[in-house]
Protein backbone atom coordinates (compact mmCIF):
# COMPACT_ATOMS: atom_id res chain seq x y z
CA UNK A 1 0.00 0.00 0.00
CA UNK A 2 1.20 3.57 -0.66
CA UNK A 3 1.96 5.57 2.58
CA UNK A 4 1.77 2.48 4.75
CA UNK A 5 4.37 3.21 7.46
CA UNK A 6 2.93 6.47 7.66
CA UNK A 7 -0.34 6.35 7.36
CA UNK A 8 -0.01 3.36 10.41
CA UNK A 9 1.86 5.69 12.17
CA UNK A 10 -0.41 8.88 11.55
CA UNK A 11 -3.77 6.91 12.37
CA UNK A 12 -1.99 5.54 15.48
CA UNK A 13 -1.45 9.65 16.47
CA UNK A 14 -4.70 10.81 15.83
CA UNK A 15 -6.89 7.99 17.12
CA UNK A 16 -5.17 9.17 20.34
CA UNK A 17 -6.76 12.57 19.80
CA UNK A 18 -10.37 11.69 17.82
CA UNK A 19 -12.46 10.46 20.83
CA UNK A 20 -11.48 13.17 23.48
CA UNK A 21 -14.68 15.07 24.88
CA UNK A 22 -11.95 18.19 25.23
CA UNK A 23 -8.77 19.08 23.56
CA UNK A 24 -6.24 20.84 25.34
CA UNK A 25 -3.24 22.43 23.62
CA UNK A 26 -0.79 19.92 26.02
CA UNK A 27 -3.03 17.45 23.60
CA UNK A 28 -2.26 18.98 19.80
CA UNK A 29 1.24 19.89 20.94
CA UNK A 30 1.74 15.91 21.69
CA UNK A 31 -0.03 15.31 18.98
CA UNK A 32 2.04 17.75 16.33
CA UNK A 33 5.36 16.12 17.59
CA UNK A 34 4.23 13.11 16.89
CA UNK A 35 2.86 13.69 13.14
CA UNK A 36 6.18 15.66 12.54
CA UNK A 37 8.13 12.47 13.14
CA UNK A 38 5.88 10.10 10.79
CA UNK A 39 6.82 12.64 8.56
CA UNK A 40 9.87 12.88 8.98
CA UNK A 41 10.52 9.14 8.78
CA UNK A 42 8.05 9.31 5.73
CA UNK A 43 11.42 10.97 4.49
CA UNK A 44 9.28 14.27 3.61
CA UNK A 45 11.59 18.14 3.23
CA UNK A 46 12.25 18.88 6.75
CA UNK A 47 11.23 22.90 5.60
CA UNK A 48 8.02 21.48 4.33
CA UNK A 49 7.22 19.31 7.93
CA UNK A 50 7.95 22.32 10.09
CA UNK A 51 5.31 24.98 7.88
CA UNK A 52 3.08 22.09 7.77
CA UNK A 53 3.11 21.15 11.87
CA UNK A 54 2.94 25.62 12.15
CA UNK A 55 -0.11 25.64 10.06
CA UNK A 56 -1.94 22.60 11.85
CA UNK A 57 -0.73 24.34 15.35
CA UNK A 58 -2.58 27.68 14.60
CA UNK A 59 -5.70 26.08 13.32
CA UNK A 60 -5.56 23.40 15.83
CA UNK A 61 -5.75 25.73 19.25
CA UNK A 62 -8.03 28.09 17.46
CA UNK A 63 -11.47 28.71 18.65
CA UNK A 64 -12.96 27.25 15.88
CA UNK A 65 -11.43 23.54 16.70
CA UNK A 66 -12.03 24.75 20.91
CA UNK A 67 -15.15 25.60 20.85
CA UNK A 68 -16.75 22.68 19.08
CA UNK A 69 -18.69 19.88 20.21
CA UNK A 70 -16.22 17.46 18.89
CA UNK A 71 -12.64 18.91 19.13
CA UNK A 72 -11.02 15.52 18.51
CA UNK A 73 -12.72 15.79 15.10
CA UNK A 74 -12.13 18.95 14.33
CA UNK A 75 -8.37 18.29 14.86
CA UNK A 76 -8.43 15.42 12.34
CA UNK A 77 -10.28 17.93 10.12
CA UNK A 78 -7.47 20.44 10.25
CA UNK A 79 -4.60 17.51 9.61
CA UNK A 80 -6.57 16.14 6.52
CA UNK A 81 -7.57 19.80 5.19
CA UNK A 82 -3.64 20.69 5.70
CA UNK A 83 -2.37 17.38 3.80
CA UNK A 84 -4.88 17.93 1.10
CA UNK A 85 -3.14 21.71 0.42
CA UNK A 86 0.54 20.48 0.94
CA UNK A 87 -0.27 17.38 -1.68
CA UNK A 88 -1.82 20.29 -4.11
CA UNK A 89 -5.49 21.17 -3.12
CA UNK A 90 -7.51 19.59 -5.66
CA UNK A 91 -6.79 17.39 -9.15
CA UNK A 92 -4.79 19.08 -11.50
CA UNK A 93 -6.10 17.80 -15.09
CA UNK A 94 -4.49 17.19 -17.63
CA UNK A 95 -3.76 20.38 -20.70
CA UNK A 96 -6.20 20.31 -24.02
CA UNK A 97 -4.18 22.37 -27.11
CA UNK A 98 -6.97 25.17 -28.46
CA UNK A 99 -5.56 23.53 -31.63
CA UNK A 100 -5.17 19.99 -32.16
CA UNK A 101 -2.38 18.18 -30.99
CA UNK A 102 -1.72 18.66 -27.87
CA UNK A 103 1.98 18.20 -26.91
CA UNK A 104 2.95 16.45 -23.95
CA UNK A 105 7.12 16.06 -23.32
CA UNK A 106 8.01 12.97 -20.77
CA UNK A 107 11.16 13.89 -19.21
CA UNK A 108 13.30 12.18 -16.26
CA UNK A 109 16.51 10.11 -14.88
CA UNK A 110 17.01 6.77 -16.41
CA UNK A 111 14.91 4.09 -14.44
CA UNK A 112 12.01 6.06 -13.89
CA UNK A 113 9.60 4.49 -15.37
CA UNK A 114 9.57 6.95 -18.38
CA UNK A 115 9.42 4.85 -21.16
CA UNK A 116 6.60 2.54 -19.79
CA UNK A 117 4.50 5.49 -17.83
CA UNK A 118 4.59 7.13 -21.87
CA UNK A 119 2.94 4.22 -22.74
CA UNK A 120 0.43 4.71 -20.10
CA UNK A 121 -0.46 8.14 -20.47
CA UNK A 122 -1.41 6.90 -23.90
CA UNK A 123 -3.56 4.15 -23.01
CA UNK A 124 -5.45 6.46 -19.53
CA UNK A 125 -6.25 9.29 -22.92
CA UNK A 126 -7.53 6.60 -25.15
CA UNK A 127 -9.63 4.88 -22.42
CA UNK A 128 -10.94 7.42 -20.11
CA UNK A 129 -11.23 10.94 -22.38
CA UNK A 130 -11.70 9.10 -25.53
CA UNK A 131 -8.41 10.39 -27.30
CA UNK A 132 -6.01 9.81 -30.02
CA UNK A 133 -2.33 9.72 -28.93
CA UNK A 134 0.61 9.18 -30.79
CA UNK A 135 3.95 7.81 -29.28
CA UNK A 136 6.92 9.36 -30.26
CA UNK A 137 10.71 7.79 -29.33
CA UNK A 138 12.68 10.55 -29.08
CA UNK A 139 15.27 8.58 -26.61
CA UNK A 140 18.07 7.70 -29.40
CA UNK A 141 20.68 7.04 -27.24
CA UNK A 142 19.20 4.12 -25.93
CA UNK A 143 18.15 1.37 -28.67
CA UNK A 144 16.34 -0.61 -26.14
CA UNK A 145 13.87 2.41 -25.41
CA UNK A 146 12.59 3.30 -29.00
CA UNK A 147 11.91 -1.12 -28.80
CA UNK A 148 10.43 -0.62 -26.09
CA UNK A 149 8.10 2.30 -27.22
CA UNK A 150 7.34 0.47 -30.60
CA UNK A 151 6.67 -3.02 -28.41
CA UNK A 152 4.25 -0.83 -26.13
CA UNK A 153 2.81 0.60 -29.19
CA UNK A 154 1.79 -2.78 -30.56
CA UNK A 155 0.26 -3.87 -27.29
CA UNK A 156 -1.65 -1.00 -26.95
CA UNK A 157 -2.58 -0.89 -30.48
CA UNK A 158 -0.87 2.67 -30.95
CA UNK A 159 0.75 4.56 -33.87
CA UNK A 160 4.43 4.73 -32.59
CA UNK A 161 6.69 7.32 -34.88
CA UNK A 162 10.54 6.60 -34.79
CA UNK A 163 13.20 7.85 -36.93
CA UNK A 164 15.70 5.20 -35.59
CA UNK A 165 19.21 6.43 -33.35
CA UNK A 166 20.81 8.47 -35.97
CA UNK A 167 18.41 10.91 -35.91
CA UNK A 168 18.22 14.20 -34.17
CA UNK A 169 15.52 14.54 -31.14
CA UNK A 170 14.96 17.67 -32.10
CA UNK A 171 14.02 17.15 -35.87
CA UNK A 172 12.18 13.45 -34.74
CA UNK A 173 9.89 15.45 -32.32
CA UNK A 174 8.82 17.90 -34.82
CA UNK A 175 8.53 15.91 -37.38
CA UNK A 176 5.86 13.98 -35.34
CA UNK A 177 4.18 16.49 -34.90
CA UNK A 178 3.54 17.01 -38.43
CA UNK A 179 2.78 13.52 -38.72
CA UNK A 180 -0.15 13.34 -35.89
CA UNK A 181 -1.50 16.45 -37.84
CA UNK A 182 -1.85 14.45 -41.07
CA UNK A 183 -3.27 11.18 -39.02
CA UNK A 184 -5.40 13.70 -37.00
CA UNK A 185 -3.73 12.72 -33.87
CA UNK A 186 -4.67 14.74 -31.09
CA UNK A 187 -2.18 14.12 -28.34
CA UNK A 188 1.45 13.27 -28.95
CA UNK A 189 3.29 12.34 -26.42
CA UNK A 190 7.31 12.37 -26.69
CA UNK A 191 9.95 10.17 -24.43
CA UNK A 192 12.39 11.77 -24.28
CA UNK A 193 16.11 10.55 -23.58
CA UNK A 194 16.87 10.11 -20.00
CA UNK A 195 20.43 10.16 -18.22
CA UNK A 196 21.60 8.39 -14.73
CA UNK A 197 22.03 11.86 -13.21
CA UNK A 198 21.10 15.74 -14.36
CA UNK A 199 23.49 17.00 -16.85
CA UNK A 200 23.75 20.33 -18.77
CA UNK A 201 23.91 18.08 -22.17
CA UNK A 202 20.48 16.22 -21.39
CA UNK A 203 18.92 19.95 -20.38
CA UNK A 204 19.92 21.77 -22.97
CA UNK A 205 18.43 18.72 -25.69
CA UNK A 206 15.60 18.77 -23.65
CA UNK A 207 15.26 22.86 -23.82
CA UNK A 208 15.80 22.76 -27.48
CA UNK A 209 12.66 20.23 -28.20
CA UNK A 210 10.74 21.85 -26.17
CA UNK A 211 11.57 25.36 -27.82
CA UNK A 212 10.40 23.73 -31.08
CA UNK A 213 7.84 21.97 -30.36
CA UNK A 214 6.05 24.31 -27.79
CA UNK A 215 4.32 21.70 -25.89
CA UNK A 216 0.81 22.53 -23.55
CA UNK A 217 2.74 20.01 -20.87
CA UNK A 218 5.86 18.67 -19.25
CA UNK A 219 5.98 16.23 -16.98
CA UNK A 220 8.27 14.50 -15.33
CA UNK A 221 8.31 11.07 -14.22
CA UNK A 222 10.03 10.27 -10.76
CA UNK A 223 10.26 7.15 -8.63
CA UNK A 224 8.35 7.64 -5.51
CA UNK A 225 10.71 5.12 -4.04
CA UNK A 226 13.61 7.51 -4.05
CA UNK A 227 12.25 9.73 -1.26
CA UNK A 228 13.69 12.84 -1.31
CA UNK A 229 16.28 12.59 -4.03
CA UNK A 230 12.85 12.85 -6.08
CA UNK A 231 12.39 16.13 -5.02
CA UNK A 232 15.33 17.05 -5.65
CA UNK A 233 15.24 15.94 -8.76
CA UNK A 234 12.53 17.88 -9.55
CA UNK A 235 14.28 21.08 -8.37
CA UNK A 236 16.62 20.59 -10.65
CA UNK A 237 14.38 19.93 -13.73
CA UNK A 238 11.93 22.62 -13.18
CA UNK A 239 14.92 25.12 -12.95
CA UNK A 240 15.62 24.52 -16.26
CA UNK A 241 12.73 23.28 -18.37
CA UNK A 242 9.57 25.10 -15.95
CA UNK A 243 7.65 21.66 -15.50
CA UNK A 244 3.68 21.46 -15.75
CA UNK A 245 3.55 18.49 -13.41
CA UNK A 246 5.07 15.14 -12.24
CA UNK A 247 4.09 11.33 -12.36
CA UNK A 248 5.08 9.36 -9.54
CA UNK A 249 5.84 5.87 -10.33
CA UNK A 250 5.61 3.01 -8.22
CA UNK A 251 3.72 4.67 -5.46
CA UNK A 252 2.06 0.92 -4.99
CA UNK A 253 5.05 0.11 -3.42
CA UNK A 254 6.33 0.11 0.25
CA UNK A 255 7.45 3.72 -0.21
CA UNK A 256 7.45 6.23 2.64
CA UNK A 257 6.12 8.85 0.76
CA UNK A 258 8.04 11.54 1.39
CA UNK A 259 8.13 12.26 -2.67
CA UNK A 260 4.56 12.57 -2.99
CA UNK A 261 4.13 14.91 0.28
CA UNK A 262 6.87 17.22 -0.74
CA UNK A 263 7.46 17.84 -4.48
CA UNK A 264 4.01 20.31 -4.66
CA UNK A 265 5.17 22.61 -1.51
CA UNK A 266 8.89 22.46 -2.80
CA UNK A 267 8.32 23.39 -6.35
CA UNK A 268 4.70 24.72 -6.65
CA UNK A 269 4.18 22.11 -9.72
CA UNK A 270 1.60 19.53 -8.99
CA UNK A 271 1.44 15.98 -9.05
CA UNK A 272 -0.72 15.04 -12.04
CA UNK A 273 -0.13 11.61 -12.12
CA UNK A 274 0.38 8.23 -9.83
CA UNK A 275 1.57 4.45 -11.02
CA UNK A 276 0.17 2.05 -9.33
CA UNK A 277 1.20 -0.84 -10.64
CA UNK A 278 3.17 -2.71 -13.42
CA UNK A 279 -0.06 -3.23 -15.99
CA UNK A 280 -0.56 -0.36 -18.66
CA UNK A 281 -3.88 0.54 -17.43
CA UNK A 282 -2.03 0.95 -13.53
CA UNK A 283 -2.04 4.80 -13.66
CA UNK A 284 -4.23 7.21 -11.95
CA UNK A 285 -4.78 10.85 -11.88
CA UNK A 286 -3.36 12.32 -8.90
CA UNK A 287 -6.07 13.26 -6.24
CA UNK A 288 -4.99 15.15 -3.10
CA UNK A 289 -8.04 15.18 -0.97
CA UNK A 290 -8.31 11.55 -1.54
CA UNK A 291 -4.83 10.57 -1.10
CA UNK A 292 -4.93 12.69 2.39
CA UNK A 293 -8.22 10.29 2.88
CA UNK A 294 -6.43 7.31 2.36
CA UNK A 295 -3.17 8.15 4.32
CA UNK A 296 -5.93 9.10 7.47
CA UNK A 297 -7.57 5.70 7.32
CA UNK A 298 -10.61 7.70 6.27
CA UNK A 299 -11.05 5.44 2.73
CA UNK A 300 -11.52 6.62 -0.59
CA UNK A 301 -15.08 6.11 -1.43
CA UNK A 302 -14.69 7.79 -4.91
CA UNK A 303 -11.98 6.06 -6.14
CA UNK A 304 -13.61 2.82 -5.48
CA UNK A 305 -16.76 3.59 -7.29
CA UNK A 306 -14.73 4.46 -10.51
CA UNK A 307 -12.64 1.46 -10.38
CA UNK A 308 -15.74 -0.73 -9.81
CA UNK A 309 -17.40 1.13 -12.89
CA UNK A 310 -14.67 1.15 -15.33
CA UNK A 311 -14.13 -2.90 -14.50
CA UNK A 312 -18.00 -4.05 -13.46
CA UNK A 313 -20.02 -4.97 -16.68
CA UNK A 314 -23.81 -3.17 -15.71
CA UNK A 315 -25.22 -5.82 -18.36
CA UNK A 316 -23.87 -8.89 -16.05
CA UNK A 317 -23.97 -7.00 -12.84
CA UNK A 318 -27.77 -7.05 -13.09
CA UNK A 319 -27.84 -10.17 -14.21
CA UNK A 320 -26.45 -11.09 -11.21
CA UNK A 321 -28.72 -9.42 -9.21
CA UNK A 322 -32.02 -11.26 -10.51
CA UNK A 323 -29.84 -14.67 -9.78
CA UNK A 324 -29.15 -13.94 -6.69
CA UNK A 325 -33.12 -13.12 -5.72
CA UNK A 326 -33.73 -16.42 -7.68
CA UNK A 327 -31.03 -18.00 -5.86
CA UNK A 328 -29.97 -19.49 -9.02
CA UNK A 329 -25.89 -18.41 -8.48
CA UNK A 330 -23.78 -20.59 -9.60
CA UNK A 331 -20.00 -21.52 -9.19
CA UNK A 332 -19.68 -19.76 -12.78
CA UNK A 333 -21.13 -16.59 -11.95
CA UNK A 334 -18.97 -16.66 -8.56
CA UNK A 335 -15.60 -17.07 -10.94
CA UNK A 336 -16.92 -14.19 -13.12
CA UNK A 337 -17.50 -12.13 -9.96
CA UNK A 338 -14.25 -12.52 -8.76
CA UNK A 339 -12.44 -11.91 -12.17
CA UNK A 340 -14.25 -8.68 -11.82
CA UNK A 341 -13.08 -7.90 -8.43
CA UNK A 342 -9.36 -8.78 -9.54
CA UNK A 343 -9.48 -6.25 -12.66
CA UNK A 344 -10.19 -3.23 -10.19
CA UNK A 345 -6.48 -3.99 -8.09
CA UNK A 346 -5.24 -5.72 -5.66
CA UNK A 347 -7.38 -6.54 -2.68
CA UNK A 348 -5.44 -4.85 -0.05
CA UNK A 349 -5.86 -1.69 -2.25
CA UNK A 350 -9.58 -1.92 -2.30
CA UNK A 351 -10.24 -2.59 0.94
CA UNK A 352 -8.00 0.50 2.16
CA UNK A 353 -10.61 2.66 0.25
CA UNK A 354 -13.09 1.49 2.13
CA UNK A 355 -14.00 4.29 4.90
CA UNK A 356 -13.18 2.56 8.29
CA UNK A 357 -11.65 -0.81 7.25
CA UNK A 358 -8.61 0.17 9.22
CA UNK A 359 -10.76 -0.54 12.43
CA UNK A 360 -12.89 -3.52 11.17
CA UNK A 361 -12.27 -6.52 12.89
CA UNK A 362 -10.12 -8.41 11.06
CA UNK A 363 -8.86 -6.24 7.92
CA UNK A 364 -6.86 -4.29 10.52
CA UNK A 365 -3.74 -4.23 9.15
CA UNK A 366 -4.84 -7.81 7.35
CA UNK A 367 -2.32 -8.73 4.47
CA UNK A 368 -4.50 -10.33 1.73
CA UNK A 369 -2.66 -13.30 0.01
CA UNK A 370 -3.70 -13.63 -3.36
CA UNK A 371 -2.63 -16.98 -3.79
CA UNK A 372 -5.38 -18.33 -1.75
CA UNK A 373 -7.64 -16.44 -4.07
CA UNK A 374 -6.16 -18.24 -7.03
CA UNK A 375 -6.68 -21.39 -5.11
CA UNK A 376 -10.19 -21.23 -5.17
CA UNK A 377 -10.49 -20.22 -8.96
CA UNK A 378 -8.42 -23.37 -8.86
CA UNK A 379 -10.71 -25.31 -7.01
CA UNK A 380 -13.62 -24.16 -9.38
CA UNK A 381 -11.78 -25.11 -12.46
CA UNK A 382 -11.67 -28.03 -11.67
CA UNK A 383 -14.84 -28.84 -11.26
CA UNK A 384 -16.77 -29.98 -14.39
CA UNK A 385 -19.56 -27.73 -15.86
CA UNK A 386 -22.33 -29.96 -14.25
CA UNK A 387 -21.30 -29.41 -10.36
CA UNK A 388 -20.69 -25.83 -11.22
CA UNK A 389 -24.57 -25.20 -11.84
CA UNK A 390 -25.31 -28.14 -9.38
CA UNK A 391 -22.99 -27.88 -6.17
CA UNK A 392 -25.02 -30.17 -3.98
CA UNK A 393 -23.38 -33.50 -6.25
CA UNK A 394 -20.40 -33.14 -5.26
CA UNK A 395 -19.74 -36.10 -2.82
CA UNK A 396 -16.75 -37.94 -1.31
CA UNK A 397 -15.15 -39.40 -4.50
CA UNK A 398 -15.65 -36.32 -6.48
CA UNK A 399 -14.37 -33.89 -3.76
CA UNK A 400 -10.96 -36.13 -4.09
CA UNK A 401 -10.69 -35.45 -7.81
CA UNK A 402 -11.34 -31.80 -7.32
CA UNK A 403 -8.35 -30.94 -4.58
CA UNK A 404 -6.23 -33.30 -7.05
CA UNK A 405 -6.97 -31.11 -10.32
CA UNK A 406 -6.76 -28.22 -8.13
CA UNK A 407 -3.26 -29.17 -6.23
CA UNK A 408 -5.42 -28.15 -2.88
CA UNK A 409 -6.90 -30.41 0.04
CA UNK A 410 -10.41 -31.84 0.11
CA UNK A 411 -10.67 -29.86 3.51
CA UNK A 412 -9.91 -26.59 1.39
CA UNK A 413 -12.98 -27.82 -1.24
CA UNK A 414 -15.21 -28.38 2.25
CA UNK A 415 -14.53 -25.02 2.78
CA UNK A 416 -15.45 -23.69 -0.11
CA UNK A 417 -18.24 -25.58 -0.55
CA UNK A 418 -19.30 -24.78 2.94
CA UNK A 419 -19.01 -20.58 2.53
CA UNK A 420 -20.70 -21.09 -0.69
CA UNK A 421 -23.72 -21.84 0.69
CA UNK A 422 -23.45 -19.74 3.30
CA UNK A 423 -23.73 -17.41 0.88
CA UNK A 424 -26.24 -18.47 -0.83
CA UNK A 425 -28.61 -18.44 2.62
CA UNK A 426 -27.31 -15.08 3.16
CA UNK A 427 -28.42 -14.21 -0.18
CA UNK A 428 -32.13 -15.52 0.49
CA UNK A 429 -31.84 -13.35 3.81
CA UNK A 430 -31.12 -10.26 1.77
CA UNK A 431 -34.04 -10.86 -0.76
CA UNK A 432 -36.69 -11.52 1.85
CA UNK A 433 -35.21 -8.73 4.45
CA UNK A 434 -37.47 -6.24 5.60
CA UNK A 435 -36.11 -2.60 5.77
CA UNK A 436 -34.46 -2.09 8.97
CA UNK A 437 -33.90 -5.81 9.65
CA UNK A 438 -29.96 -6.82 9.41
CA UNK A 439 -28.70 -9.94 8.17
CA UNK A 440 -25.55 -12.52 8.75
CA UNK A 441 -22.32 -11.45 7.79
CA UNK A 442 -19.82 -13.64 5.80
CA UNK A 443 -16.47 -14.22 5.48
CA UNK A 444 -14.68 -14.21 1.75
CA UNK A 445 -13.76 -17.64 0.67
CA UNK A 446 -9.79 -18.14 2.08
CA UNK A 447 -9.40 -15.27 3.76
Amino acid sequence: MAFEGLAERLQSTIKKITGKGKVSEQDVKEMTREVRLALLEADVNFKVVKDLIKRIKERAVGQEVMESLTPGQQVIKVVKEELTALMGGEQSKIAVADRPPTVIMMVGLQGAGKTTTTGKLANHLRKKHNRSPLLVACDVYRPAAINQLETLGEQLNMPVFSMGTEANPVDIATKAIEKAKEEHNDYVIIDTAGRLHVDSELMEELQQIKANVKPEEIFLVVDAMTGQDAVNVAESFNEQLDLSGVVLTKLDGDTRGGAALSIKAVTDKPVKFAGMGEKLDELEPFHPERMASRILGMGDVLSLIEKAQANVDEKQAKELEEKMRTMSFTFDDFLEQMGQVKNMGPLDELINMIPGANKMKGLKNAQIDEKQLSHVEAIIQSMTKKERQEPNIINASRKKRIAKGSGTTVSQVNRLLKQFNDMKKMMKQMTNMQKGKKGKGMNFPFM
